[in-house]
């Protein structure tokens, strides 16, 4: 990848294969698949943290074990894992520490796997882990269509919850609804407005939870939509890293905003993260009540052209790159 010269500066070049450390596990890696944050990356708007490979997008992988370092216990060579670095995916091999490695759940490809960890990890740790996602609550998700807004979507289904999910493009709400019980809005116009439609959905009294991904602009409505004492978890910022917060509605709603992201989080808190999601989560996919969805599959050789998709929003679900 060439800094700052966009998903056109984003090609395939040898490099060193990276050391593999003794609590490490070298990953062959089969996919990974397109991000946000890649995107932001090649545009040098998003760097990589201190030790990630600065030139090499990619925060997810599905593969196998190919070296473990001499204090691994959990991983042998030939063992089909996924997982969540905070760079370098985009590659034919990384390292990762081995208790942040996730087994690959068996029904599933390499492909399919490769589309779970930053979508479902992301909307997992923000609704159940920080929101206390419960059965019942009314939940609005921003973005419905995107990789994070499915995971999500099938998590509140699966939590009991109902789902309220907005978004730009009909055809996109409508592919959405099919993923499981779901009201959308569609939100059209220069100045986002759904909060009185969220309002008449839920009776009057708004969401109990956001997932918000977008920011900007939004926030006012997204504050305005929501429930007295909701909780709103601010994970991306598609529309603006800026916004006007209407305080009086923050103090009146007694309302909790929560900024979160995975990327920059110490390797305790990942550890940590990986083992529960893999315990409570993973499971899920083995028995077919959660499933990865995936809008493409595109060759590594083919990224630049992919992230220009993902920028100009036509994809649903998430775009997965394979070698």
């Amino acid at each position: 990848m060439t800094a700052d010269e966009g998903p056109r500066g984003v090609g395939v070049r040898e490099v060193a294969p990276p050391p593999c450390g003794p609590d490490e596990v070298r990953v062959a890696v089969k996919a990974s698949a397109l991000n946000r944050a890649d995107l932001l990356q090649t545009l040098g708007l998003y760097p990589a943290p201190p030790g990630v490979p600065a030139d090499i997008p990619g925060l997810e992988y599905a593969g196998e074990v190919a070296e473990v370092g001499a204090r691994v216990r959990r991983w042998r060579p030939g063992d089909r894992v996924m997982g969540l670095v905070a760079g370098g995916a985009w590659a034919e091999e990384l390292v990762a520490h081995e208790r942040e490695v996730m087994g690959l759940p068996p029904p599933l490809s390499f492909a399919q796997a490769a589309a779970i960890p930053e979508a479902f990890v992301t909307a997992w740790d923000a609704l159940v882990r920080q929101g206390g996602m419960r059965a019942g609550a009314q939940v609005l998700v921003h973005a419905v269509a995107s990789g994070v807004g499915t995971a999500a979507l099938q998590l509140c289904r699966a939590h009991g919850a109902r789902a309220i999910g907005t978004g730009r493009n009909a055809a996109k709400l409508t592919r959405a609804r099919a993923l499981g019980a779901l009201d959308t809005v569609l939100v059209d116009g220069a100045a986002p407005t759904f909060a009185g439609e969220v309002k008449r959905l839920t009776q009057g009294r708004g969401a109990d939870l956001v997932l918000d991904l977008v920011g900007g602009a939004w926030l006012p409505e997204t504050l305005e939509a929501a429930a007295p004492q909701a909780t709103v978890l601010l994970v991306g910022l598609v529309a603006g890293a800026s916004a006007e917060v209407p305080l009086r509605t923050v103090l009146g709603k007694r309302l909790t905003v929560t900024g979160t992201t995975l990327r920059a989080r110490p390797v305790e808190e990942k550890i940590a993260l990986a083992r529960q999601f893999e315990h409570l989560v993973v499971p899920a996919f083995a028995a077919g009540a959660l499933a990865p969805v995936v809008d493409a599959i595109v060759p590594f050789v083919e990224a630049g052209a992919a992230l220009e998709r993902l920028a100009a929003n036509d994809t649903f679900g998430k775009t997965v790159l394979t070698w």
